[in-house]
């Protein structure tokens, strides 16, 4: 086959219909728009959340209370799979641990949880630690050092 034999698939390109050409075409006079009213009417658009003049339901809704403006989300990693990963008396930070995919490419600050059991000295530096995850790795003789963002 070559570039100038191929062909569409007949029946998968159709043409656009042209309205309000005429009433032979099917949708000549009115266009498919109905006979009068607001959209009937060209240049007329309706706001996505217009009720017909009712009061809208976010203005009926209360409000009540506020939401923080900037939620701060972490990278999180857990102290088994790090234990599982690295070599006693290793030095880990968030670049570590993205070399070994356990964190993501984001630029969030470093969170280390307690989930699972570690038994090697590890110094990890992170922005925070859960306090499980600060006891077991003291306890394994490692330690969790807190870095300023």
């Amino acid at each position: 086959m070559k570039l100038h034999e191929l062909q569409s698939t007949p029946g998968s390109r159709k043409r656009r219909t042209r309205v309000g050409r005429g009433d032979g075409s099917g949708l000549g006079g009115t266009a498919g728009r109905g006979e009068k009213g607001q959209r009937s009417r060209s240049g007329a658009t309706i706001r996505h959340h217009f009720e017909g003049g009712q009061t809208p339901s976010f203005r009926r809704i209360p409000k009540r209370g506020f939401t923080v403006g900037v939620k701060l989300i972490y990278n999180v990693a857990n102290i088994q799979d790090i234990s599982d990963c690295f070599e006693a008396d290793a030095v880990i930070d968030a670049a570590a641990l993205r070399s070994k995919g356990l964190i993501g490419k984001s630029e969030a600050p470093l969170k280390i949880l307690g989930n699972g059991e570690i038994s090697k000295a590890l110094t990890i530096k992170a922005e925070k630690f859960s306090a499980t995850a600060k006891a077991k790795i003291e306890a394994a003789g490692g330690k969790a050092e807190i870095i300023g963002r």
